[in-house]
C-alpha cells in the first residue's frame, strides 16, 4: 500500500478543531489541488467562496441546523456549482444563453464535488481535517443570499477545513462485494454484505455514542428516507435560473 492509498483509507471527518489559523499559502495550495481535479470539457463550473469571517460563519452555523463547528473551524469553504462565470466568461464572444438543463446542472455538480474531495486530500495531506456540511441546503435561499450568489450559481455544500483537535476512529464502510459489479449490476453479495455492515456499525455506533443507541446502516437509511428535507431545494434552483428539464 502507498502513502496515497493510506491516507485516503484514514480518512475521518473532523468536527472540533484548534484554533490555529491557516496560512494564505496552505489556502492557496487547496484551492490549486481543487482545480486540479477533472471538469467536464474544461468548463470548471464551481467556484468556493472561503469564509472566515466571525459573523459570517456564525451565521451560517445558524443556518446550517447550527453545527457549531462551522463557527469554531478557522476557514469555512462553501462550493457552488457555478454557470454564471460561463455565462459571463462567452458574453464578449457571442449571446449566448446558457442552457439551463438537468445535464449541464449535473456537469456543475459533479465539477463542484470532485474539486472538493480533492481539497479534502490536499488539506489533510498538509496535517489539516476536514468534514462535509450538506447542511446549507436546509436554508439554501437564506445561505445564498447571505454569500451573495448570482443567478445560475447554488451552494452544494460546505466543508470546514483546519487543525484537528480530536482523534475520532473511522466509521467503517459496507464491504466492497456490495459496491463493487463485474461486467453488470449484481445484487448476489447484497444479503450477506448488508447484514455483516450492519453489525459492524451497530457495533461502531454503540461504542460512538457511549453504547446507548441500538441501531445500524439499515436502520439509520430508513429512518434518513422517511424524513422529507429540504423540499424548498428545487423550487430555489428554478429562481436561480436552473430548468432542470
Amino acid at each position: 500500500m502507498n502513502t496515497t492509498i493510506s491516507q485516503l483509507q484514514q480518512h475521518r471527518s473532523i468536527r472540533k478543531y484548534k484554533p490555529d489559523l491557516l496560512t494564505d499559502e496552505q489556502l492557496q495550495a487547496i484551492i490549486q489541488s481543487a482545480q486540479s481535479a477533472p471538469t467536464s470539457s474544461n468548463m470548471q463550473a464551481y467556484s468556493v467562496i472561503a469564509v472566515t469571517n466571525p459573523e459570517i460563519k456564525s451565521e451560517l452555523a445558524k443556518l446550517a441546523a447550527n453545527q457549531s463547528y462551522i463557527e469554531e473551524c478557522p476557514v469555512f469553504l462553501v462550493w457552488c456549482a457555478d454557470l454564471y462565470r460561463l455565462q459571463y466568461a462567452t458574453a464578449s464572444v457571442e449571446d449566448i444563453q446558457i442552457p439551463t438543463t438537468t445535464e449541464i446542472f449535473i456537469i456543475a455538480t459533479v465539477d463542484a464535488a470532485l474539486a472538493a474531495q480533492n481539497a479534502t486530500l490536499a488539506a489533510e495531506s498538509l496535517g489539516l481535517g476536514a468534514v462535509y456540511i450538506g447542511g446549507i441546503r436546509d436554508n439554501i435561499r437564506k445561505v445564498s443570499e447571505l454569500l451573495r450568489l448570482p443567478k445560475l450559481v447554488y451552494p452544494v455544500f460546505g466543508m470546514c477545513v483546519g487543525y484537528p483537535d480530536q482523534e475520532p476512529t473511522s466509521r467503517p464502510r459496507l464491504p466492497v462485494e456490495t459496491i463493487l459489479h463485474r461486467e453488470h449490476y449484481s445484487t448476489d453479495h447484497y444479503d450477506e454484505g448488508i447484514e455483516h455492515y450492519n453489525q459492524s456499525l451497530q457495533a461502531f455506533m454503540a461504542t460512538r455514542v457511549g453504547g446507548n443507541r441500538d441501531t445500524n446502516w439499515s436502520k439509520e437509511m430508513a429512518k434518513r428516507l422517511k424524513s422529507r428535507k429540504r423540499d424548498d431545494v428545487t423550487e430555489f434552483l428554478h429562481d436561480q435560473g436552473f430548468e432542470l428539464n
